[in-house]
């Protein structure tokens, strides 16, 4: 018989331990990417409240190439101007017309106006595209 230990025979070194099970790894990885796409979502989600918003109340077609369109606006800020892109479209769906409005100043957060819209074909509706705090200096009176 011989006098070498087993742990001469087959060093540590050449062998390692017991290896840490990748599956627990794996869990633990997935469980914070959730956790941190769950925050960033929610951080994202908090911060991107319209500061303005419109709604067309009602639309009048006065002819083959005018419409009358009633706005909405909504600011959270009504001291600084606004700009509301609104547009006519015909009955297939198609932008035959667009305005640019100006909203301007004033004391109360929610103001309705009326704007007419000249098209290229004969209107079936009228909507808006969008408004923006941030209104062009050709809009606004010298």
């Amino acid at each position: 018989m011989s006098n070498t230990l087993p742990t001469d025979r087959y060093p540590s070194s050449r062998y390692p331990g017991p290896r840490v099970s990748t599956r627990g790894k794996r869990w633990g990885f997935t469980i914070v990417g959730l956790l941190a796409g769950l925050v960033v979502a929610f951080v994202l989600f908090q911060n991107n409240s319209a500061p303005i918003e419109s709604e067309v109340l009602a639309f009048e077609i006065i002819d083959d190439s005018t419409i009358d369109i009633q706005l909405k606006v909504t600011r959270d800020d009504p001291s600084e101007d606004a700009v509301c892109i609104i547009r006519a479209r015909s009955k297939d769906g198609s932008e035959t017309g667009r305005r640019e409005v100006l909203i301007p100043a004033s004391d109360s957060q929610t103001v309705v106006l009326t704007s007419t819209v000249k098209t290229s074909q004969r209107p079936g509706m009228g909507d808006t595209y969008g408004c923006s705090t941030e209104a062009p200096d050709y809009l606004r009176a010298p």
